[in-house]
């Protein structure tokens, strides 16, 4: 492995999600699963921009409207109808990555699962020669899977970490862990810093 072209790459670790003063948190949503997986991943994390690597955060992000509102699916407003004029703003204390893993040295702003559609993500990675990501965070069903499928679709090597990624439900994350088994590499977090280490 190479560490310089190599990314890890976190979906949705804000502190809308996260932070007990965030979105998720005021409405009492949450795992502690979910939680549990900044303090996980930053090592991780360390040792690999240490090496060389980068490292990028694709964060959730509702677009505020001209009043201020946000442009929410209807699909997500009525699975999270708890969501408000503020959450997930851009340059908002919600919006930004949580401390333990900030700072990223790219942000992508994503509107939807997957962290490639409709952003910069795929020219990031190719301006900066990058053929391997390293993937964690929320959900593993939701934004996790889909990124990881459509960098699967780019030809784009990917290495799942297990225990980097989380869903609300334990046998949904590991149900999804072994579907997408079939087209990237899983790990945990301390392996791939193993992996990391050994490369270097």
């Amino acid at each position: 492995m190479n560490a310089t072209s190599t990314a890890l790459l976190t979906i949705d670790l804000q502190n809308d999600f996260l932070h007990p003063e965030g979105a998720y948190g005021r409405a009492g949503q949450g795992a502690d699963s979910i939680l549990a997986l900044p303090d996980r991943i930053a090592p991780l994390k360390q040792a690999l921009t240490k090496a060389g690597g980068t490292y990028i955060s694709a964060q959730f992000t509702l677009v505020p409207g001209r009043d201020g509102n946000p442009l929410i699916a209807a699909h997500l407003k009525k699975l999270r109808p708890f969501l408000t004029k503020g959450d997930f703003a851009p340059n908002s204390f919600g919006h930004s990555l949580v401390d333990q893993l900030a700072p990223a040295d790219f942000t992508v702003e994503k509107v939807a699962y997957s962290a490639f559609y409709q952003t910069r993500l795929e020219y990031i990675l190719r301006a900066m020669k990058i053929d391997t990501l390293i993937i964690g965070g929320i959900v593993t069903n939701g934004g996790v899977a889909s990124t990881v499928r459509d960098a699967h679709l780019r030809d784009i090597h990917t290495i799942l970490l297990s225990d980097g990624c989380a869903a609300f439900k334990d046998d949904v994350h590991e149900a999804t862990l072994t579907s997408l088994g079939s087209i990237t590499k899983v790990m945990t977090c301390a392996e791939a810093t193993a992996m990391i280490g050994a490369a270097t």
